[in-house]
């Protein structure tokens, strides 16, 4: 079984759209188990947040599975596949281990490092094993990436990369107290920037958010007042500074819409502020780029290297390990045939020389049994080594036709184990 990932984020997918295919209660458990009663499907896990909807399965069939969980998720959210499939985003075996890892690292949030995407999948996981659809393998595999996540929290300052690099951003637009700001978004990182606003002196905040709602929560916890989406243009006009991070995935700030000084800070990716700006006599555009370049932000720059180099040593131990425990079965039913032979042979001898005394037979027992233990070490130790490697499989393979072994032993042997 291979593990398939399939989703949309605020990365590749609009807002509107995002707030569209988010599900929770029973609209998300039967999509659960729709998906994995899929014949395509063995195993399936949903993580659905504001930020993300992602799918993640077990297959023996990649085409199949992928056309079966789209489709599906199309049904259950009311969005046609055409409208979902220019906004998805498909990884399959390593790259789709390897993006789970940084999902709940927190490098693939719209703040960087937050750590609720870390209970987020938690309650993912505890949902499926709930409901019955996450088996051995997905939990194995989410429970090593909760072990990543977490230490990646520990041992790395990426827990303060997204408040730092709002911090590092406004650094950059010289004394703000007292100036007139417009925050358009009302998501992680634009709370964090309101926030940060207040407490540096800023009492003339404008929140402008496609939810009203949610964007009028935001401003009320700041002391400023919000706006309807459709009203931001208008507002560009009297801020002093603008900070953006909507994940909108295009260009919401355009040069004509502003005509005076104007300090912006773009923190989202990709940008919501057209680089055209910069051409705007009395306009400055800093995004995350700038701050990296301006080095006030490179200890968050740093921490941010520092997970992704984490989480390209923990996949290659979970895919080292992944390999190696492929082989097991096929070591473990080579040592079964191995048992049965001296088992058979011993009772051969047994038959032939029945006068032996109990404590001869069981020298000859233990003797027999070391020959074999002796013979099998080596082969047995490097085939678990070998099976590290890139196409390690093919030495089991070898193991197997080697010593004519059933090949449905090694997988009787799996699901016992499992």
């Amino acid at each position: 079984m291979s593990i398939l990932a399939i989703g949309l984020s605020h990365r590749t997918s609009p807002v509107a759209l995002l707030e569209r295919v988010s599900l929770t209660g029973d609209r998300l458990v039967k999509l659960l188990h729709d998906v994995q009663h899929d014949t395509s499907v063995a195993e399936a896990m949903v993580v659905s947040t504001c930020n993300r909807v992602e799918i993640y399965v077990t297959v023996d069939r990649f085409h199949a599975a992928l056309t079966a969980v789209t489709g599906l998720l199309g049904v259950h959210t009311g969005v046609t596949v055409e409208e979902l499939t220019p906004h998805l985003y498909v990884h399959y075996e390593e790259r789709a281990v390897e993006h789970l890892f940084s999902v709940v690292c927190g490098l693939d949030s719209m703040v960087v490092g937050e750590g609720q995407i870390l209970g987020q999948v938690r309650q993912a996981l505890k949902l499926g094993q709930r409901q019955g659809t996450v088996g051995a393998t997905l939990n194995d595999l989410v429970q090593q990436a909760l072990r990543v996540g977490k230490r990646a929290h520990t041992d790395t300052g990426i827990d303060q990369a997204g408040a730092s690099l709002v911090t590092a951003g406004l650094a950059l637009a010289g004394e703000i107290a007292g100036r007139r700001a417009l925050v358009v978004g009302a998501g992680s990182m634009s709370s964090l920037a309101a926030v940060t606003l207040q407490r540096a002196g800023v009492t003339d905040i404008v929140v402008a958010n496609r939810t009203y709602e949610r964007g009028a929560r935001l401003a009320a916890n700041v002391g400023g007042r919000a706006v309807e989406f459709s009203a931001m243009p208008a507002e560009l006009a009297g801020a002093d500074i603008v900070i953006t991070c909507t994940g909108a995935g295009r260009h919401i700030i355009t040069p004509d819409m502003l005509g005076g000084p104007t300090f912006l800070l773009d923190l989202a990716l990709p940008h919501d502020v057209d680089p055209a700006v910069r051409r705007v006599p009395g306009v400055r555009l800093v995004d995350l780029e700038t701050i990296q370049e301006s080095g006030i932000g490179s200890r968050e720059v740093d921490a941010v290297a520092s997970v992704r180099a984490l989480v390209v040593e923990e996949l290659r131990a979970y895919l080292d390990a992944e390999r190696a425990a492929k082989v097991t079965p096929t070591v473990v039913a080579l040592r079964s045939k191995a048992a049965g032979v001296v088992e058979s042979e011993l009772g051969r001898l047994l038959m032939r020389v029945p006068d032996l005394d109990a404590r001869a037979r069981d020298e000859v027992a233990m003797t027999v049994q070391r020959v074999v233990d002796k013979l099998l070490h080596e082969p047995t130790v490097r085939v678990k080594q070998l099976a590290t490697c890139p196409g390690g499989d093919h030495y089991a393979e070898a193991l197997r036709e080697l010593f004519n072994l059933d090949p449905k032993m090694p997988e009787a042997v799996r699901e016992v184990e499992l």
